[in-house]
């Protein structure tokens, strides 16, 4: 059974706008890392059409975006949408019925199932179904934008912590049990 987490870059305001963080090169190997071993990742809309960045490549890539985009095109993809038409390549479009159907991957695949995006992530926060919360945070104030739990915050407890890099601490959390364990 695949263990479902979500992770996302976060402002010290709790804030996950990605024009904000462009990870130095220890934090960018450590995503590369992360998504070569996903089994896969689950999309937002919104979150995927940032991410459709890696589909082609880009001038002026140097060897680590390039190692990025292999990874990232390798993977399989599911992007959770009402209003988009189609997806692009090793992508599958889930238009309804999310809850069943990341069921169902859950059940399917071994290994990590990333989530990437606050809203697809605030629809399965509710069932119970993430396994892990990984917070990247970053010394930075943001002030606005949208917040990494996009609905009311799961009751979670701290499983582990990691400094990456010179500014990053990695932040795991897992869902609480009802007596707070």
């Amino acid at each position: 059974m695949a263990k479902l987490v979500f992770g996302l870059n976060q402002s010290l305001d709790g804030y996950v706008d990605h024009q904000l963080f462009r990870p130095e090169p220890v934090l960018f190997r450590h995503f590369i890392e992360n998504t070569r071993r996903n089994a896969g990742a689950i999309y937002g809309r919104r979150m995927y059409e940032v991410m459709r960045y890696w589909d082609e490549d880009q001038a002026g890539w140097g060897p680590a975006e390039q190692d990025y985009a292999v990874a990232w095109r390798r993977q399989p993809k599911w992007v959770a949408s009402r209003t988009l038409q189609s997806v692009g390549p090793n992508a599958t479009l889930i238009r309804d019925d999310l809850i069943g159907e990341i069921g169902r991957l859950k059940a399917e695949f071994s290994g990590e199932l990333e989530i990437a995006g606050p809203d697809v992530a605030g629809s399965l926060a509710e069932t119970g179904l993430i396994d892990e919360y990984h917070i990247f945070l970053h010394p930075v104030v943001a002030g606005s934008g949208k917040t990494f739990f996009a609905g009311a915050r799961p009751p979670l407890r701290l499983a582990a912590h990691e400094r990456i890099g010179p500014e990053v601490i990695h932040l795991t959390y897992v869902p609480a049990s009802p007596d707070g364990a």
